[in-house]
């Protein structure tokens, strides 16, 4: 017996070891094919084939999800998956009608759930053993800032230039911290997303790098229940609502009609 703890502990060739931690555990994106473009070395890393695979899953879900609104017989009870189609695209429009709306809620709904749908499946990506792509900043802040172009085409489009002058409320002394306020939103929007998905990658990671892998074959679990599932799905549901109260608020009081 007391051989074969020591064969388990000093990990057998070809097998696994259970005693001893992981310290091949990686905390970043790790580059797996290196290339050179316009005379620089660019890498492709864990956080694009991650976004492949998502793009994929969801890509896949959506083609079924088509299919399946096109082949539904009105005079019959709908499947299991319509059902679970038809609930998604009625939280969704609920959602955006509450938060923006009824007169251009509906306008921002496709909008409102592909991103949803992008950052909640990223988020939980690392229940099947990828790391989230909403773990880098390169793709958070490209969000953030779609969100905030979508701001101020709104804003002007519907304050016209009181949105020029709303920079200067209260008085013209303001004016410096408005518009810091302006750039600031997609800098704030895109760390909030990063830094907590980030945070649950990297304590995730020390675990996996700290305990015996016979425990990280049970323990590990309600951490991912909690870093990627509940966090997930919180962090997806503040990054939309972010995104509706900013533009519903761009858009004026017409956007409560």
């Amino acid at each position: 017996m007391n051989q074969g703890i020591a064969l388990m502990a000093r990990g057998i060739p070809g097998g696994i070891n259970l005693i001893r931690a992981d310290s091949d555990v990686s905390l970043g994106a790790q580059g797996y094919a290196k290339y050179h473009l316009f005379g620089q070395e660019l890498y492709i890393t864990t956080t694009h084939i991650s976004i492949l695979i998502v793009m994929a899953v969801l890509i896949i879900f959506a083609i079924f999800a088509n299919r399946a609104i096109k082949n539904a017989d009105p005079n019959k009870v709908p499947g299991p998956f319509l059902n679970f189609v038809e609930m998604i695209v009625e939280m969704i429009d609920n959602l955006v009608i509450s938060n923006m709306g009824a007169k251009y809620g509906p306008k921002f709904a496709n909008y409102i759930g592909t991103l949803g749908a992008f950052i909640l499946v990223s988020n939980i990506s690392g229940l099947f053993g990828l790391r989230p792509p909403t773990a880098d900043f390169g793709v958070t802040f490209p969000l953030a800032l779609i969100t905030w172009v979508m701001i101020q085409f709104n804003g002007f489009k519907h304050q016209k230039m009181g949105k020029i002058k709303a920079l200067f409320e209260p008085f013209f002394l303001f004016f410096p911290i408005n518009l810091i306020s302006e750039f600031a939103t997609p800098i704030s929007m895109s760390l909030r997303l990063f830094g907590n998905i980030l945070s649950g990658t990297v304590m995730l990671s020390l675990v996996y790098g700290l305990i015996p892998k016979a425990l990280t074959l049970v323990w590990p679990a309600a951490l991912h229940a909690y870093l990627d599932l509940f966090s997930g799905a919180i962090q997806t549901f503040v990054f939309l609502m972010l995104t509706m109260v900013f533009v519903a608020d761009a858009i004026g009081d017409e956007a409560a009609q």
